[in-house]
């Protein structure tokens, strides 16, 4: 853990930080709320899937095999039962949803209030539109001059 802490803060982390509080010195976080969500590696139990793993058992035994597979697992203390589940989405996903179903929902009351028949005159909406075109009439007017 040291290691990894010095890759990270090559610069090195202050005196207050707790973690290298714990690193030096795991006793002194005892008193403090930090340490009061310790868990001891004795008695901290793991779960993955709504399941709790056994001491006795493996990762292996309960997941599988299979190399790709990603596990988050959590640690518990014991008798606390399983932790809560995460959001299937992030804060900032759910906002950018909301954002987007909102606009597309002011589209939508726009295009309700535009209900008229204004489109009629456009030359898409002309019926007859089909025929002149295959028989090259679309443009030629018969009124006489």
């Amino acid at each position: 853990m040291r290691g990894a802490v010095t890759i990270a803060y090559p610069m090195g982390l202050p005196e207050y930080d707790p973690i290298r509080i714990m690193i030096e010195d795991a006793d002194a976080l005892r008193g403090q709320p930090t340490g009061q969500d310790m868990l001891s590696e004795d008695t901290a139990t793991l779960w993955w899937a709504g399941k709790e793993f056994h001491r006795d058992q493996t990762v292996g035994d309960r997941v599988g095999r299979n190399e790709k597979t990603k596990i988050v697992g959590k640690l518990q203390k014991p008798g606390a039962g399983a932790p809560v589940r995460e959001p299937g989405i992030s804060e900032d996903e759910r906002k950018a949803m909301m954002a987007h179903f909102f606009k597309k929902q002011e589209e939508m009351k726009k295009l309700s209030e535009n209900d008229e028949d204004e489109h009629m005159s456009s030359a898409w909406a002309n019926p007859r539109h089909l025929k002149e075109s295959l028989h090259g009439t679309g443009g030629v007017s018969w009124r006489p001059r």
